[in-house]
């Protein structure tokens, strides 16, 4: 497995990406071609894409970012594929991922996980991720 960073927007990667989505989130919407150029220029978020004899098996957003206490680095959006779970690709990513932010200067990488995902809280328990003692909110804005 090949991790790579997704810079321009080809039919296949766009069929990957929108594979991948409901297998994240039932409410995940299809992305179009210019959404997801638009996202894969912008500065600020990188997407990794796991490939395997020209297949795309996974994804992980990567988000960068400064603040006036340093340099900040996020993780959203990992999902493997059903058919290429438990065979490395999610940790791949993960690694690919804490290494971009590493080489960016973050001081850290920070995540959030459904606790019913067991699999993937301890994956990211075995890559060094420690839970925090914090609240997450959130405000949903009209659309």
């Amino acid at each position: 497995m090949q991790i790579v960073e997704a810079r321009e927007v080809t039919a296949e990667l766009l069929a990957a990406v929108n594979g991948l989505l409901p297998q994240l989130s039932s409410a995940a919407l299809s992305m179009s071609a210019a959404d997801l150029a638009a996202f894969v220029q912008a500065d600020a978020s990188r997407l990794f894409m796991a490939v395997e004899e020209e297949k795309y098996y996974g994804m992980l957003t990567l988000i960068c970012f400064a603040t006036p206490t340093g340099r900040r680095a996020r993780i959203e959006d990992l999902v493997v594929d059903s058919l290429a779970r438990g065979k490395g690709a999610g940790r791949q990513l993960l690694a690919h991922a804490i290494q971009a932010a590493g080489a960016w200067g973050a001081r850290a990488v920070d995540l959030t996980s459904n606790p019913a995902r067991l699999a993937a809280n301890r994956l990211y328990r075995q890559m060094g991720f420690e839970p925090l003692t914090t609240n997450v909110y959130r405000l949903a804005l009209p659309r």
